[in-house]
């Protein structure tokens, strides 16, 4: 792979699978050294092995998002290792439940803002400091198509997705002329462990709401994210992405 990332350091959030994982795999492959971020202890230090039998140098940090001492502490236990912050993809999330708002769970709605969207404006809020200190960086924030589109069943995790694009989009405007490029990429529904609770009925459901006629793979999401991530994108910034099988042009 191309080296586009030589000489700099890229932090991912929920990194221990999925999508995190496959951007952290493609940033180290990169020339990036990379942080390695999730809850689960195992999944994350899977990744950092995973990266480090390739020839790539990374490290595991612990952090949930949705406590904002815990994103304090990502950063700078990323500074103290690497010195700098140049890319950071903040991907971790939850599903939440699937019922009607007015059955919907104020505990679990509660949960789900939390991690999706104050753990992006947490992680950003310790990010983006990190990042002006050596002259600027990229961000690609997680977002989904549910943070264009509304659906049934998914009230806080639509308000979440809604959320992340605008802090996205007021993120640009704020730092974009220091030099910080932040971007949000809308996956549509991708083979991930969020699906795994879904029966071969509901998947095959959502496989028909995507002309494209399948699902996505991580892979194909964490591919925009290095794009957007590297010097190749260099004026794209405020912007959302979809990766979605035409899930939303019909």
């Amino acid at each position: 792979m191309e080296q586009l990332f030589k000489g700099k350091v890229a932090l991912v959030t929920g990194a221990g699978s999925g999508i995190g994982e496959k951007v952290a795999l493609l940033y180290a492959a990169g020339g990036a050294k990379v942080i390695v971020s999730d809850v689960n202890d195992e999944h994350g230090e899977k990744t950092v092995t995973a990266i480090k039998q390739k020839g790539g140098e990374a490290a595991y940090v612990k952090c949930d998002v949705g406590n904002p001492e815990d994103c304090r502490k990502l950063v700078d236990k990323t500074m103290e290792l690497y010195g700098r912050l140049d890319i950071a993809c903040n991907n971790a999330g939850i599903g939440g439940e699937a019922k009607f708002m007015a059955d919907y769970s104020v505990e679990i709605y509660q949960k789900v803002i939390a991690i999706n969207l104050n753990g992006v404006f947490y992680c950003m809020k310790y990010q983006l400091p990190a990042m002006l200190k050596n002259g600027g960086g990229a961000i690609v924030n997680m977002a989904s198509i549910l943070g264009v589109v509304g659906t049934p069943t998914a009230a806080a995790y639509v308000a979440a997705k809604h959320g992340v694009v605008g802090l996205t989009e007021t993120a640009a405007a704020e730092y974009s002329s220091q030099g910080i490029r932040v971007n949000a990429v809308c996956p549509g529904y991708i083979n991930t462990p969020l699906l795994d609770a879904m029966d071969t009925k509901m998947k095959a459901a959502l496989v028909g709401m995507h002309p494209i006629g399948r699902l996505g793979t991580p892979e194909e999401v964490a591919e925009l994210v290095i794009w957007l991530s590297s010097d190749k994108a260099s004026f794209v910034t405020g912007s959302k992405y979809l990766v979605d099988g035409a899930y939303t042009a019909v």
